[in-house]
């Protein structure tokens, strides 16, 4: 492209002597390859951290991303993200309910077809060679367990692909190939982006330290703050028989969950050991849960918050003196 051509032959010439002095100081925006994680809902939080760079005057040149990470990424790179960002946040626990397609004698709770193709209604579709950010989106070919790097054809089908959680979406063909999850094998994709020449490569980590109290919590609601009502609930305490109380149960899909984090966990710590980052953002792992979609205004807020940490003490971009 002329414009990433002409950004990267300006920071190659001396400013010039009849310019002021300050125009020195000014330089093309920081170029970015951005590594977005997977996570569930918790892949929201990635909205708020590509606004932030965009605030920031960051240039994103280039998109990897596994699950959630493939998904915002690739909307992002089709400059939808804004209209996908409006339509998540109107979301309503019902309406995540109604996105899902439950199937039975599948190897999946879920097509994932309904959700695809809302998607394709909302920001449109496309192929990947032809988007103005380059783009991968990461999966994991099923029968042989190999990283698939998903860099041409159509870029919802890639995307489909690559958030095929095991147990919970079924499998999807593309090609010859029968393929899940990128998080499987690389959950924060570091490697697709290693050949870019970007000043910097930002990872999005979904799976960072539990915190107490990660997301602020929404308003109080009206009724919860109604004295009658906190009067009648503690005298039905007083003469509701006491029980013993009962450890949290857990069901298959929890334990199956739960058991795949924590192998993702420290596959994220493996191959972020070998492909370090520039800059890591990262989500507390119990931010939300997988399917809490609801909670966008949050998960957002908590993105640009993490990013802003991420950056805390670095130089601005635009304002950084030239390099010899």
């Amino acid at each position: 492209m002329l414009y990433s051509d002409g950004c990267k032959l300006a920071r190659h010439f001396p400013a010039s002597p009849q310019r002021p002095a300050s125009f020195a100081m000014i330089q093309p925006p920081t170029t970015v390859s951005l590594v977005l994680g997977s996570g569930g809902a918790r892949g929201l939080a990635h909205i708020g951290v590509i606004q932030w760079l965009i605030d920031n005057g960051y240039e994103i040149r280039s998109i990897s991303g596994s699950s959630m990470g493939a998904l915002v990424g690739g909307i992002h790179a089709i400059d939808k993200l804004e209209v996908y960002t409006e339509w998540v946040l109107a979301l309503e626990r019902m309406h995540v309910l109604r996105l899902l397609d439950p199937t039975i004698g599948s190897p999946g709770l879920f097509k994932g077809e309904r959700i695809i193709s809302v998607l394709r209604q909302l920001v449109g579709d496309g192929s990947i060679e032809d988007l103005p950010i380059a783009f991968t989106a990461v999966a994991t070919d099923l029968d042989s367990g190999d990283e698939v790097w998903l860099r041409t054809g159509n870029l919802f089908d890639a995307i489909r692909a690559s958030m095929a959680t095991p147990l919970v979406f079924t499998p999807f063909r593309h090609g010859d190939r029968l393929l899940v999850d990128g998080a499987v094998v690389n959950p924060v994709p570091i490697a697709p982006t290693l050949d870019d020449t970007t000043d910097l490569t930002i990872a999005v980590d979904l799976s960072g330290p539990a915190e107490p109290g990660v997301l602020a919590p929404r308003g109080a609601s009206l009724i919860s703050e109604n004295g009658y009502r906190a009067r009648i609930l503690k005298f039905i305490d007083t003469v509701r028989p006491l029980r013993k109380t009962k450890e949290p149960s857990r069901g298959m899909m929890n334990v199956a969950m739960v058991s795949m984090q924590a192998m993702q966990d420290t596959i994220a710590q493996l191959r972020m050991s070998a492909y370090s980052p520039d800059v890591l953002v990262e989500i507390p792992r119990n931010a939300c849960g997988f399917f809490e979609f609801w909670k966008a205004e949050e998960l957002i807020a908590l993105g640009r918050e993490r990013a802003a940490q991420a950056f805390a003490g670095r130089v601005q971009p635009g304002l950084r003196e030239r390099r010899a």
